[in-house]
């Protein structure tokens, strides 16, 4: 059995190639505000992100005759265009042996816990619509002779929901909504950054009235920071995670988010504690996560100390070569650090094996033209000398070649070819990498429309807070496509979106616009080069998958201390095109500030280890076991199951963050809809009423 694929077709699916831009709106008008000469754009909707989400709900509003402009800081440069989002988990309904039912993928989705129960019963019944209409759209999901989605298992997942289009799966889903959007006339502003959201009223009235940002092509002697305002009805932040976060990062650079832009316009926040790590390319070079084929090819992984010499650092954890070699496959489908399989010599072992190694000062690396070496007087790697699952799974695919490089070229070609395409040869040369951030699993809180605790403000994809603990590799994408499409249900629903808002708010504006500027600080003591380094310094350290109470402690401290710094001084800047980055910096570090909040909370009121994270403790109650002994510096605390069952909102209140706990929204799989009782709820839009946070 081989796969034979012309070449041809691998180049398609691995250089996706986006549409061009159209030409942009011209403003409706130009107002002077607070010294400067501001353009301003009218929109019923405004989509802030140009990712899968985003556009996705841009496009659903426009169909519904909704008025919509997209702002984005880089057209196709985020993280569902540029990143390793190879999969999409979906609702199966395939053969027998792959069966599923909305409920069933509903408990899969929240099993981790601190996920809203009423979220992943949405999130489930919205895949099948969401997977037709990205097939109409012209995404090239696989399937097979008579018409059944090709699918396999990944993170969380038993079942075996996941398909995928190749490793630029999210690209293509990018590239389709982008054809899509483009056809449809909606207006693309590119080269923008958000950087204040404007509301107008207080307490209960209070309301989203636009987005006040900076344009590279806006700048001009009247206006040197590019300045413009962007007025609408209807706010959606689809701006996708905090990815500047980390220094250590799988993320593509100039990944900022929404987090800090949302807190300071009161916007309540969740589940910061959650987030993924897991092996992958440094970002420095070309960020790849390192999931699926690339492990289950069992590769040799080797580390270098400063003299060249190398280590079979691996050896030292497993008893044998064949758990060593079964769990590195098994890092295809269990790719996310979790603390739990730390323990009895399961697939986690080998992420703490890797980050015990970097942090030593070696860099590790993965060599597909070796088989692993042994384990220590045990006996060499083998086919034949695998675990059960493990054999099965490889006979069945035909990847029985005898090395990890022909295994790979037989499972997945598109694999080789995504490096190859940015000058690494994984065919020839081992391929440096490390465990890092790749996603947060929290975000900005919203109820099952997608709305925010600011009314007419949304939030989708990865900038919401919809997923728990852990969630199923793909089912991010998935959700993002869901709430993109609920959101844009629910604002076409209100009305508020119909046309573009007409309204004065140049007072507002002007108000928000010396804001702004009382943040920048030529003189300032903190610049963008030391506020980014100490911030992902802080959270790579003391708030990676690795955590110690006193750490966090400590690193929260030094977080509020940076935060007010820098609101009593502002941030530093070279030139006026580096205004916007400052002021993105500045939301980070509020960012930054709220993630370890939640997390010295959550660790303060007894949390254990849970997903992301191991919180060690030498009072702790597991430890993970190395073939050379139990490894009681990592000695962790184990989660309470309790805390499974709500989860930690963080707000901004006069200038401080403010954090409580709420139990997790239920669902009742025993209420059966009935069509004639519920039928006047839809025609009437009293649906659209049941919104809850």
């Amino acid at each position: 059995m081989s796969i034979d694929v012309a070449q041809h077709i691998l180049d398609e699916l691995t250089d996706v190639e986006m549409p061009r831009l159209p030409r942009e709106r011209a403003p409706s008008e130009t107002l002077s505000l607070a010294g400067f000469e501001v353009p301003v754009y009218r929109n019923g909707c405004l989509i802030v992100g140009s990712g899968a989400a985003g556009l996705r709900a841009a496009v659903e509003l426009k169909r519904r005759g909704d008025d919509v402009g997209i702002l984005s800081q880089s057209a196709w440069g985020g993280t569902s265009a540029c990143s390793g989002s190879d999969k999409q988990t979906l609702h199966t309904a395939n053969t027998a042996d792959q069966g599923d039912d909305f409920k069933a993928m509903a408990r899969a989705i929240r099993e981790g816990g601190a996920m809203d129960e009423d979220t992943a019963y949405v999130e489930a019944v919205g895949s099948p619509r969401m997977m037709a209409s990205l097939q109409f759209l012209g995404l090239p999901l696989p399937q097979e002779r008579l018409g059944g989605t090709l699918r396999y298992q990944t993170d969380h997942d038993e079942v075996g929901r996941a398909t995928s289009c190749g490793p630029r799966t999210s690209r293509l889903m990018v590239k389709v909504l982008a054809q899509e959007a483009i056809r449809l006339d909606i207006p693309i502003h590119n080269q923008t950054i958000a950087v204040d959201i404007l509301t107008e009223g207080e307490g209960a009235d209070r309301r989203v009235i636009g987005i006040l940002a900076m344009r590279s092509a806006g700048r001009s002697p009247g206006n040197p920071f590019g300045l413009a305002l962007f007025a609408c009805s209807a706010l959606v932040l689809a701006a996708g995670g905090p990815g500047e976060l980390y220094r250590d990062s799988v993320y593509p650079n100039g990944c900022f988010g929404a987090l800090g832009l949302a807190l300071e316009a009161g916007i309540e926040l969740v589940n910061l504690t959650e987030s993924q790590f897991g092996i992958g390319t440094r970002r420095e070079n070309f960020p790849w996560n390192l999931s699926g084929t690339y492990v289950q090819a069992i590769p040799h992984v080797y580390s270098l100390d400063d003299e060249g010499q190398e280590h079979h650092f691996l050896g030292d954890y497993y008893r044998s070569t064949q758990e060593l070699a079964s769990n590195l496959f098994r890092k295809g489908y269990q790719w996310p650090f979790h603390a739990t399989r730390m323990l009895d010599f399961r697939s986690s072992l080998i992420d703490l094996a890797i980050f015990r190694e970097c942090a030593a000062g070696r860099k590790v690396y993965m060599d597909f033209n070796r088989n692993p070496l042994p384990v220590p007087g045990d006996a060499p790697f083998s086919l034949d000398r695998l675990d059960d699952d493990v054999k099965a799974y490889l006979g069945r695919a035909g990847a029985v070649q005898s090395l990890p490089i022909a295994r790979l070229r037989h499972m997945n070609p598109l694999s080789i070819e995504l490096y190859r395409r940015y000058k690494v040869d994984i065919a020839t040369d081992p391929l440096e990498f490390a465990v890092n951030n790749q996603h947060m699993n929290g975000g900005i809180a919203v109820d099952v429309w997608g709305m925010t605790s600011l009314p007419g403000c949304y939030a989708i994809g990865e900038a919401a807070g919809t997923h728990g603990v852990t969630r199923p590799g793909g089912a991010a994408l998935n959700a993002g496509q869901v709430f993109g499409t609920r959101a844009a249900e629910h604002i076409s629903a209100s009305g508020r979106a119909k046309s573009a808002l007409s309204g004065d708010i140049s007072t507002i504006a002007a108000t928000r616009i010396r804001h702004a500027m009382q943040h920048l600080n030529t003189d300032a003591p903190h610049s963008i080069r030391t506020v980014r380094a100490e911030i992902q310094a802080r959270m790579s350290d003391k708030a990676g998958l690795i955590c110690h109470a006193a750490d966090v402690k400590e690193a929260r401290q030094e977080a509020q201390r940076l935060v007010e710094s820098l609101q009593a001084h502002g941030i530093s800047y070279q030139r006026p095109a580096e205004a916007a980055r400052a002021l993105q910096w500045r939301h980070m570090a509020l960012a930054s500030h709220a993630v370890l909040a939640a997390l010295d909370f959550y660790i303060g009121r007894g949390g254990g280890s849970r997903g992301a994270r191991a919180i060690c403790d030498p009072n702790g109650q597991d430890v993970p076991t190395a073939r050379t002994g139990m490894l009681e510096d990592m000695r962790f605390r184990r989660e309470r199951l309790e805390d499974r069952s709500e989860q930690i909102l963080v707000s901004l209140q006069d200038g401080a963050l403010a954090l409580r706990t709420r139990p997790n929204r239920v669902f009742n799989e025993t209420d059966k809809s009935f069509f004639e009782r519920d039928w006047p709820d839809w025609l009437t839009g009293r649906i659209y009423d049941s919104a809850s946070r």
